[in-house]
């Protein structure tokens, strides 16, 4: 099977066998090992292909793990849809972790995988020498959950990558305003996948589905797994457009936890690439700071 959109450059495909037998895909990108590795943990729909442009710049100074979260990218589908939730990811990651002998990382967490990078900080909080929020935060908008809920799961295909492009742009061009047709082209190769029969589909699940309930999703109390990272260095990515992280959140997280600081990403809905000069810049600013602390 042909994927565009696959890693290339220094880096390297590695598997891991969850408690449950379920083979999960992680990308390696070997760096320096003399600083803390960041581990990167992709959003709801996501893989690691989304790390691609920000794991090749933090690779020159520290090794970079991206996790492929079950159901998603090269990682097993589960056959029990309920186990597509966020304390199971967080079991599969510290899985991942301590399969690399990993006892102190810093967390790249998008959306979902912040979720499970907060989960980490209330269960493991020790192998947290620093956690990157990108556009996630414990109170949820429910216009962001709308518009993820009425794409997800529904298992759409497409004859042409150009075909798949444009319905992507369609539902997303809010998020990303300035994106050019290349720049749709270029995110459906990251996002989704070319099947054995030559069709295109969306690179996960399409069960995921099955977990997500707007409203539900909405109403969950999440400030008591946030307020986990009240002592540890944090760096929150907001994307200024975002229907997810509203900026009265973002700034509720800068009073309440101490060690957090916000960098904004201008004309960027939920969420940010990472692949954006501003991003890239903050995170590599935070990284470097946590390293001498």
């Amino acid at each position: 099977m042909q994927n565009d959109g696959e890693i290339k450059s220094a880096a390297e495909n590695r598997t891991f066998k969850t408690t449950d037998n379920l083979s999960l895909n992680y990308v390696f990108y070997s760096g320096p090992a003399d600083r803390i590795p960041v581990f990167c943990l992709p959003g709801l729909t996501r893989n690691a292909r989304d790390f691609a442009v920000i794991a090749q710049h933090l690779s020159a100074q520290r090794a970079v793990y991206c996790i492929e979260f079950r159901g998603r990218g090269r990682s097993e589908w589960d056959a029990d849809a309920s186990h597509y939730q966020a304390p199971v990811y967080v079991a599969d990651t510290l899985g991942v972790l301590a399969r690399e002998n990993l006892n102190r990382v810093i967390v790249l967490g998008t959306s979902l995988g912040g979720i499970v990078g907060a989960g980490i900080a209330q269960t493991n909080p020790a192998v947290l020498a620093g956690v990157i929020l990108n556009d996630i935060g414990p109170v949820i908008d429910p216009s962001g959950l709308t518009r993820i809920g009425s794409y997800l799961g529904h298992g759409d295909q497409w004859s042409t990558w150009d075909e798949a492009a444009a319905v992507l742009k369609t539902v997303n061009k809010v998020v990303y305003p300035d994106f050019t047709d290349q720049d749709w082209l270029s995110y459906a190769r990251k996002t989704c996948r070319e099947n054995d029969d030559g069709m295109i589909a969306q690179d996960y699940d399409p069960k995921l589905s099955q977990g997500f309930a707007t409203d539900s999703a909405a109403n969950v109390d999440l400030w008591p797994v946030f307020e986990a990272l009240m002592s540890i260095p944090t760096l929150l990515i907001r994307g200024a457009l975002s229907d997810l992280l509203s900026v009265e959140t973002a700034e509720e997280m800068v009073e309440r936890l101490p060690r957090l600081e916000m960098s904004t990403i201008a004309n960027r809905g939920h969420v940010p690439t990472l692949e954006e000069p501003d991003a890239i810049s903050a995170i590599e600013g935070f990284v470097a700071t946590v390293d001498t602390l």
